[in-house]
């Protein structure tokens, strides 16, 4: 059984290419029959790859002193293979007081940092674990008992990135029985862990009790849910990959969260849409712990509804959704723009507005420049029909404009509204004012009939959009 069991792991590992020619690798050892195992096969095989290697161990002082024989035997191992080796003593139970974390938690956070430091110390690019298929058909049980989605199905990843490191299980497709007999073959030593019999932790009682009873209907319980694994974590690389792709094709990203079409994301398949909600919450670095399912389909549910066409919903405390009419932002914090009013001199000039992101120029120069057509983006008075001081402001409630070519005054507010402006950009927007209060121009919207350049105007004062802010 050795020889087989190691031409298949070394097999496995070259296929995927867990690890490359002359790599340096911290294999984490408890001490354990699978660690033991990982590092002995990975010894073996490392002269023939050049691979350098490193046992780490971690006594997290739950046990007093058989936690600090297991730190002696993995030393002790280490030593008779040749390897360097780190030991880490961290008192967990001192950390569990401090942050009130469970104990699993707890030491998972301290081991993995220290294994990352141990790597960052040795330049190396992998961290290996001995995880194998008993413990992902475990940890799918687990999973299904505490609710999970499809992504929850897939178990553990073979392998993943975490900081500069890639994490690697090159035993999780080898059941503990293959590895108990592996060592039995070589005669090799370990330990074993006293805690893992004690049924407090959830995993131990799913292991010797839930386990045992399901294979009573299935003797191949554990296969069938390796290859469910298998099978879930395939399919959920796909809708992963295409999840980002949607995340490329239609969410545009800002500095305080993203913007994309309300159509585009009704267009998509409900799982993808779910998956792409997940993925830009990851993008603003929200705690995904904190959404659950119905939190999920309530975000996804505002993000599709098409009435009221603007709308502010509150997911969580500093999590918001906002519909625009055809735009829909997930936002991780709103702040109302300020209001602001700059007082301009008559004769060239130009102004940056921080509160609206926009940047105005203007210039005395000569009727010529007048075409006879307005431009959103451009707007020419008659210097002399001008009534100073001239002040680009934000809108105010009850503001009016007397449009270019039209009869009468409207409100600023309905002009908005009609044209369908965000809510969130009519705040920004500058207006340019006259001393009289009069709104001259909506800058790159709509100009007013006051101080209107004729063939009679002598000098014109130009107003140019230089820059304005993505609408």
């Amino acid at each position: 059984m050795t020889a087989p069991l190691l031409a298949v792991v070394e097999r496995h590992l070259v296929e995927q290419q867990f690890i490359n020619r002359g790599d340096a690798v911290v294999v984490a050892v408890s001490g354990g029959p699978d660690s033991v195992a990982l590092l002995h096969i990975l010894f073996l095989l490392s002269e023939r790859y050049g691979w350098r290697l490193i046992a780490a161990h971690v006594n997290h002082r739950f046990r007093g002193e058989e936690s600090d024989r297991e730190a002696g035997f993995v030393a002790e191992l280490a030593d008779k293979l040749g390897l360097p080796c780190r030991i880490a003593a961290i008192d967990v139970p001192a950390f569990i007081e401090e942050t009130a974390l469970n104990a699993q938690t707890a030491a998972r956070i301290k081991r993995y940092a220290f294994l990352h430091e141990v790597a960052e110390e040795f330049g190396a690019a992998r961290i290996a674990f001995a995880h194998h298929a008993d413990d992902q058909a475990e940890t799918i049980v687990m999973r299904i008992l505490r609710g999970t989605g499809p992504s929850g199905l897939a178990g553990m990843p073979e392998r993943r990135r975490e900081k500069k490191v890639e994490l690697i299980r090159p035993l999780l497709r080898i059941y503990k029985s293959e590895l108990l007999e592996y060592l039995a073959e070589r005669d090799l030593r370990y330990c074993l862990d006293s805690s893992n019999a004690e049924r407090k932790y959830f995993r131990n009682r799913i292991r010797h009790d839930v386990m045992p009873a399901l294979r009573a209907y299935n003797d191949q319980f554990p296969e069938a849910l390796s290859r469910l694994s298998e099978m879930m974590r395939a399919e959920n690389d796909y809708m992963d990959r295409s999840a980002e792709q949607a995340f490329k094709t239609i969410v545009q990203e800002l500095p305080d969260g993203c913007r994309m079409q309300r159509s585009d994301f009704a267009a998509l398949h409900l799982a993808l849409q779910r998956r792409l909600i997940k993925l830009i919450l990851t993008y603003l670095s929200w705690p995904m712990e904190s959404i659950d399912f119905a939190s999920m389909e309530r975000m996804r549910l505002a993000m599709l509804q098409a009435r009221p066409a603007n709308a502010r919903i509150t997911m969580q405390e500093g999590l918001t959704v906002v519909r625009e009419y055809g735009d829909v932002f997930v936002r991780t914090a709103y702040t109302k723009p300020q209001s602001f009013a700059y007082e301009l001199p008559i004769g060239d000039g130009q102004l940056f507005i921080p509160e609206a992101g926009w940047t105005i120029a203007w210039e005395l120069t000569g009727p010529e420049v007048f075409s006879g057509k307005p431009s959103a983006d451009e707007a020419l008075f008659d210097v002399q029909l001008l009534e100073g001081p001239l002040v680009l402001r934000s809108r105010r409630d009850g503001d009016r404009i007397a449009p270019y070519g039209l009869n009468g005054s409207k409100k600023v507010k309905d002009m908005f509204i009609n044209a369908k402006l965000p809510p969130s950009t009519r705040d920004r927007t500058p207006l340019l004012v006259d001393g009289a209060g009069q709104v001259l121009w909506i800058a790159g919207f709509r100009r007013s009939r006051h101080a209107a350049v004729t063939e009679q105007t002598v000098q014109v004062l130009r107003f140019t959009v230089t820059r304005r802010p993505e609408l």
